[in-house]
Order: C-alpha cells, then sequence, then structure tokens
C-alpha cells in the first residue's frame, strides 16, 4: 500500500543480537529491556487499553534499531506489522492529494493494521501540515477506539507531542504507558553520549 513502507533488506537482517549495551546509558538500557518486555507481553496486552510502545529521544540512540527488530520479531510470529516512516510517508500521501480516494485507501490501510510502526513521528518540518495533523489523527483515534497496537519513535517528546497535537500525544501515551522510554543522560553520564551511530555503529 505505501512505497514507503517497505522495510529494506537491511532492514530485515536488524535483530536485537546486534544491538550492543555495552557502555551505553542507563535510558538505552531501559529502552532495550522495554522493547524485550513488551514482545514477551504482546500476546496478552495486544486487545488492552496498554498495547503500544514509545521510544522517544536524540537522533542515533538506537530508537529505530530497538523498534525494526521488534517488528521483524513479530512478523515472524506471523504478525502483520505496517512500517510507516514519518518524512517519506506523509510526502508520498501528499503528493496523492488530488486522488482522494487512493489517499484513503492508503490511510486506511494505517487504520487497519495489525500493528502500525511509526518512525520518526514530526521528523521533517518545524511543524506539520494541517493534513499531517489532519490524517494522524484520524489514523490514531481508530486505532485508540478499536485498542490496535501502535509501535512508535520520535526525536520529539511527550510534552512536545503535545504541544503540537494534545489529542495525537494524549492517545499514544495513553495506549504506551507501560512501555514508554525517554531516552535521556542521566546526571551521573553527562560524558558519555547518546549518539552512537557517530561511533561507527550500526543504529
Amino acid at each position: 500500500m505505501f512505497a514507503s513502507s517497505n522495510i529494506t533488506e537491511a532492514f530485515r537482517r536488524i535483530r536485537f543480537d546486534a544491538f550492543t549495551l555495552d557502555g551505553r546509558p542507563s535510558c538505552v538500557r531501559s529502552a532495550f529491556f522495554a522493547t524485550q518486555h513488551y514482545l514477551d507481553r504482546f500476546d496478552s496486552i495486544r486487545g488492552g487499553s496498554d498495547n503500544g510502545i514509545t521510544l522517544l529521544g536524540k537522533p542515533g540512540s538506537g530508537k529505530t534499531h530497538l523498534l525494526i527488530a521488534a517488528a521483524n520479531e513479530l512478523i515472524s510470529r506471523g504478525i502483520g506489522v505496517l512500517y510507516f516512516p514519518w518524512a517519506e510517508g506523509s510526502n508520498e500521501l501528499r503528493k496523492l492529494l488530488q486522488d482522494k480516494e487512493d489517499v484513503q485507501k492508503r490511510i486506511d490501510a494505517m487504520k487497519a493494521a495489525e500493528v502500525l510502526y511509526i518512525d520518526d513521528l514530526f521528523k521533517g518540518r518545524k511543524e506539520p501540515t494541517d493534513f499531517q495533523r489532519e490524517f494522524l489523527f484520524e489514523v490514531v483515534n481508530y486505532r485508540y477506539l478499536n485498542h490496535l497496537p501502535i509501535m512508535m519513535s520520535s526525536e520529539k517528546f511527550t510534552d512536545q507531542i503535545m504541544e503540537i497535537d494534545e489529542g495525537i500525544g494524549r492517545r499514544i501515551y495513553e495506549r504506551s504507558r507501560s512501555h514508554k522510554v525517554d531516552m535521556v543522560l542521566n546526571e551521573t553520564e553527562g560524558d558519555l553520549s547518546l549518539n552512537y551511530s557517530i561511533r561507527g555503529e550500526r543504529q
């Protein structure tokens, strides 16, 4: 349904065993174990009111690696995951706006997927367009009302997402309360870097 949703061959190879925890800040370790816990409990929580996972933090901290690995694990169990990279996917929808029926088919696919993974929410523009807000609220609200899981990463934290759109932010937060990690350094980790990608490690 989305050209941009194709998980590349490189992404399909991403697994948890390629994610090293040695020397990493506590928040990265927390994100790793939260993702593992989410997968362990997925079958029992998938239809409940706390069935999502949200990883928030700077680029290069491992959010995409962890959630792609989780998506690959779910797919290996026979669970459908629709991958929606925010910047590329929303641009694709914008280009199709003249064909409203085609756009709605893609939005409906996001609403109906067994699991929806939104990668890098609100990446790109300083402020999302009205169209981006509208279609995202439609998707998030539908999945919220029907207890359908959302996996999400973003460089913005919960309060920043709320400032952009409180309705979207609140629904995402409520559905991922048990598996939400803010990837920030604590006071004793000032000499560590969250961005391991610049040190040549795959994220």
